[in-house]
């Protein structure tokens, strides 16, 4: 149905349009109208933005659960309750995302993604599933579990990649064994390949670039940085991050991973279009959202501690999972954070899409359209979802709209309100 929303401030990666207006149409945008230009003639189809800021939806590329949900639990219900969860806070398009683990629960947490791609009509969209792992360094487990890492084993990941044509990405430490081999196959294939919880100096990080490796995993987190072996300092996998001018990487802007020093360092040597932002979350994040009727979804939580059955109070901690509940890593809720049992590493994050944005504004005081590029148009670029991302003709509906504080208030996910709190 033709419908457009109107008095809205349309934000784009230059400017924002104050006052303006779009119209949607078989899920895709069919115009933008500046100011008070007239609008086609068409039915009752309006919404009022009300002076919200319009926006493309948040596109996270890397997640591995909300709501009380984990992709790893492997049933389409698990799945889609994870990314409904996300969808309250401006999520139109989620990757969902594996942790290391043993071939078949890998096996059964992609048919269970198929199920949901194939079935689920009132969530966001999933254009793939990204796996993180098991081919990792032991030396940067962080809170994957160490029992299940493994050097790349080319019988394993071709099976998965010839069965399971939607892995869109695939992180990795490009530094153990067959780990070229790796990336080459990953290229050949069109798969996005990223280095991850790697050791790498800084030669190995750049051959790898070399070999299909184009972008870093939650930079800083889980990767080498520089180091003396044998009196001598070495670059490590960050230090190759900034140096190869055209590697992309992300970021987990949740204001606790990274400090606003490193947020604004990352954001000065890369680029607004190099840089992307990713929740990294987990079951924990977003637990307080309620499903309403008609398929849209009303009130919702913060994105804080939250408490839905998958985490449990034990005196002044809380205790929530990463990972499926067959294998999976304890980890505590403090501080709006996730950590490992011993607080040496963090375990993903809790934090939602609108987090984000909210602390490269406030935090790093990005200015704003630039913050929602790195949510948008920045992974639309880099995983190459051609259509979304940005607010113009042509491109898919998926729209947001949200306050100057970016609290979310209506979600479109292709010309579809799934979101209300209007």
């Amino acid at each position: 149905m033709k419908q457009a929303i109107i008095n809205a401030d349309i934000i784009t990666p230059l400017r924002i349009m104050p006052n303006s207006s779009i119209v949607m149409d078989g899920g895709r945008i069919k115009g933008v109208y500046r100011g008070d230009a007239p609008l086609p003639v068409f039915g009752s189809g309006v919404f009022d933005a009300k002076g919200l800021y319009l926006s493309p939806g948040f596109i996270d590329t890397h997640v591995h659960g909300g709501g009380g949900f984990d992709f790893m639990d492997a049933t389409a219900g698990d799945v889609a309750g994870a990314c409904k969860a996300h969808m309250m806070h401006g999520t139109t398009t989620i990757v969902p995302t594996s942790v290391a683990c043993a071939e078949d629960e890998l096996a059964a947490m992609l048919d269970a993604c198929a199920d949901a791609m194939a079935h689920m009509r009132d969530g966001p969209n999933i254009p793939g599933v990204h796996l993180e792992g098991p081919f990792f360094s032991h030396a940067m487990a962080g809170a994957q579990n160490p029992a299940y890492i493994i050097d790349p084993d080319p019988a394993m990941y071709m099976r998965l990649l010839d069965k399971y044509r939607f892995i869109i990405r695939w992180s990795s430490a490009p530094e153990l064994p067959g780990g070229l081999e790796f990336g080459r196959e990953l290229r050949r294939r069109g798969v996005h390949c990223s280095i991850a919880h790697s050791d790498a100096i800084w030669e190995e990080a750049r051959e790898a670039y070399l070999n299909g490796y184009t972008h870093a995993t939650h930079l800083y987190s889980g990767m080498s940085m520089t180091r003396r072996i044998s009196a001598y300092r070495h670059g490590g996998v960050v230090e190759a991050a900034f140096l190869l001018d055209n590697m992309t990487v992300e970021i987990i802007a949740d204001g606790k991973h990274l400090p606003e020093e490193l947020l604004r360092l990352v954001v000065k040597i890369k680029g607004y279009d190099k840089v992307m932002l990713v929740t990294d979350a987990m079951r924990a994040a977003g637990e307080n959202g309620a499903a309403g009727e008609n398929g849209a979804v009303e009130g919702g939580g913060d994105g804080g501690d939250g408490d839905s059955g998958s985490s449990a109070e034990h005196g002044a901690v809380r205790w929530a999972t990463l990972g499926s509940k067959k294998n999976a890593q304890d980890c505590i809720i403090e501080d709006g954070v996730a950590k490992t049992p011993d607080r040496q590493s963090f375990a993903g994050s809790i934090a939602t899409a609108d987090r984000l944005v909210r602390t490269m504004v406030n935090v790093a005081e990005v200015p704003l359209r630039e913050a929602v590029r790195m949510m948008t148009l920045t992974p639309a670029a880099i995983m190459g979802f051609k259509t979304k991302g940005a607010i113009s003709e042509g491109m898919d509906a998926d729209i947001i709209l949200f306050d100057e504080n970016i609290n979310i208030k209506a979600v479109f996910v292709g010309g579809e309100l799934r979101v209300n709190r209007m």
